[in-house]
């Protein structure tokens, strides 16, 4: 019975020391696995959250962390970035999945050459059109970007460097069309209010050649090299009627009086009239007068009491009879007035100095 009793006392111990063992294993941190055959998983966390894979070049790493943002991830993994680097997705992108992917782009530097100037820029794409656009150059869909030998190495510090050759742009020949312009004209032989067309407009045609310069099949600019118009345009005419006015008659105090008059071939012209008062003595004989002589109302007349006028010689030349507000008139003098408006009428009057010539 001694023996028995110590077997037993034997049994309960190893059994006891065994309970501790396997209790012991289950409060232990286990490692968290990505991939069991994968040599390049991390286990420094053992979050309940995501599994997040990090590709930084050649190097990856697999982790399960419970990181909420990019950021949080590479600053866990005391992975630092330079500011040229490109990751992706964006550091402030919230870790949402539970098989996350995040890939690091490292710059590098190159060198830019565009015609004679060259350019050095870090850059974190290796395809020659990326890189031109990436380090700032607008590059066209017929340009070309190639890897060229560096110029000089021990000046440059780099050995990547590439040749942005510009080419001429397509061209694009296209048919537009040319606007026509309205002109109005006055008409006093048809009713006041109402518009006739003169003249029916027609759009003129213009070739253009144009020189094209696309990014990604897409035109960005367009810059116009050959012009040739295939036909003018024509001017739309309209005539609108207008009332005929009597002249009021032209008085010291009103200064400008405008009326609707007719010229010396019948049409009907927009009239100014104006006055003035000066010795006429030195005008008289262009139309063989020696004299005149002022009416009671101020007006200068010559002998055969027609009002002395002023008006451009090349419309109402001298001793043409012309009708004013005052009366019929004869032009014996002109004055600079007549350059601006050919339609004015400067008539002789003593209403400035009273002096009776």
């Amino acid at each position: 019975m001694r023996i028995k009793s110590d077997k037993l006392i034997y049994l309960f111990g190893f059994l006891l020391i065994a309970g501790f063992f396997l209790l012991g294993s289950k409060l232990a941190p286990t490692a968290s696995f990505a991939e069991e055959d994968d040599g390049d998983v991390e286990y420094r966390y053992s979050g309940p959250d995501h599994f997040i894979t990090v590709y930084d070049g050649e190097a990856k790493k697999t982790v399960k962390t419970d990181a909420a943002t990019v950021a949080d991830v590479l600053k866990r993994l005391d992975i630092t970035l330079d500011p040229t680097d490109n990751v992706s997705p964006s550091l402030e992108t919230a870790v949402d999945a539970d098989n996350y992917f995040i890939n690091i782009y490292r710059s590098h530097p190159v060198l830019i050459y565009d015609g004679i100037n060259s350019h050095l820029a870090q850059v974190t794409s290796y395809e020659p059109y990326a890189v031109a656009r990436a380090a700032g150059f607008t590059v066209y869909d017929d340009d070309s970007v190639t890897l060229v030998p560096v110029t000089s190495f021990l000046e440059s510090g780099i050995s990547t460097a590439y040749q942005i050759s510009r080419g001429n742009g397509d061209t694009v020949t296209v048919e537009e069309e040319i606007e026509f312009t309205t002109e109005t004209i006055k008409d006093y032989n048809i009713p006041s209010g109402s518009e006739e067309i003169r003249q029916l407009g027609e759009l003129g045609k213009v070739k253009k050649t144009y020189k094209v310069k696309s990014i990604n099949g897409e035109e960005k600019t367009r810059e116009l090299v050959n012009e040739e118009v295939i036909r003018e345009p024509v001017t739309r005419i309209i005539a609108v009627g207008t009332s005929i006015q009597n002249a009021v008659p032209l008085t010291a105090s009103m200064g400008r009086n405008r009326y609707t008059a007719k010229d010396l071939n019948g049409n009907y012209v927009e009239r100014q009239e104006t006055y003035y008062d000066l010795n006429m003595s030195g005008v008289m004989g262009f139309c063989g007068k020696s004299g005149y002589g002022v009416r009671d109302d101020g007006v200068k007349i010559d002998d055969e009491g027609y009002v002395i006028v002023a008006a451009n010689l090349s419309r109402y030349p001298r001793c043409a009879i012309v009708e004013t507000s005052l009366g019929l008139g004869r032009v014996y003098d002109t004055g600079t007035f007549a350059t601006t408006n050919p339609e004015q009428f400067d008539l002789a009057t003593d209403w400035t100095r009273r002096d009776g010539i």
